[in-house]
């Protein structure tokens, strides 16, 4: 028993630390990790879970390890900001996909991409018809970016001549079934405000709601749990 209460100890220790060293090395570790830092990231989970279950590692040395690459990451973050020739090594440069509509199949190779790969970002991404993309370049991060050809991009309101109305953030309201109550203090509305809005449109069981938002105008979007409705089957 105290074995495994030592393991639990051991655990929270190093999610505590991992937390920290994260918060340390930047949100940019988590939500756009390229190549260096997808190896860090691995060599720091792999570290904390064998100073956490492998009783022959001296934790207080595992923990310096951990120390040890956040630091290093911090110190390449920083150099990459500082230098170019450097973000090109670590981070790498851009890899154009598509150019003028054309695929680019030595590049594909190069990013060990095929074209069902390539069509799937496209969705992903909102584009289903790739004969509308004029180019197409993978990030450093692994992400890709889509330009549409010209004449298929969507006209925004300057090339209209329309003057726009300010938006603001929208907020979430009720979140699978759930109230979120801060979010209408916030506001300065309550639950019995937001209860009578939704009667009025309709919406009479809050536990049949998946997400409810409302824009700057006070305008509400109810989206419903649809658990048995069946989707179209996609063509390869």
């Amino acid at each position: 028993m105290e074995g495994y209460l030592f393991i639990l100890g051991k655990g929270i220790v190093s999610v505590i630390v991992l937390f920290l060293l994260t918060k340390m090395m930047g949100r940019k570790q988590v939500g756009q990790m390229n190549l260096f830092d997808y190896v860090i990231g691995i060599t720091i989970g792999s570290i904390a879970a064998e100073m956490t279950l492998n009783e022959e590692i001296n934790f207080f040395e595992g923990v310096f390890a951990l120390i040890i690459y956040a630091v290093i990451a911090l110190l390449i973050s920083i150099l990459t900001m500082k230098s170019i020739k450097a973000r090109r090594f670590f981070i790498g440069s851009p890899l154009i996909l598509i150019q003028n509509g054309e695929i680019i199949m030595k590049n594909m190779k190069v990013a060990k991409l095929d074209i069902n790969d390539l069509l799937q970002e496209a969705r992903v991404n909102g584009y289903f018809d790739l004969s509308q993309v004029e180019y197409a370049l993978m990030e450093g991060n692994g992400k890709i970016s889509f330009l549409l050809k010209s004449k298929y991009q969507p006209a925004t309101l300057k090339d209209l001549k329309i003057k726009a109305n300010y938006q603001g953030l929208c907020a979430n309201l009720v979140i699978d079934g759930n109230v979120m109550k801060k979010n209408l203090k916030a506001l300065e509305k309550d639950e019995k405000w937001l209860r009578t809005r939704l009667k009025n449109e309709g919406y009479d069981d809050l536990s049949s709601l998946l997400l409810v938002i409302m824009d700057s105008n006070e305008k509400l979007t109810v989206f419903k749990k649809n658990k048995d409705k069946e989707s179209l089957q996609i063509l390869e």
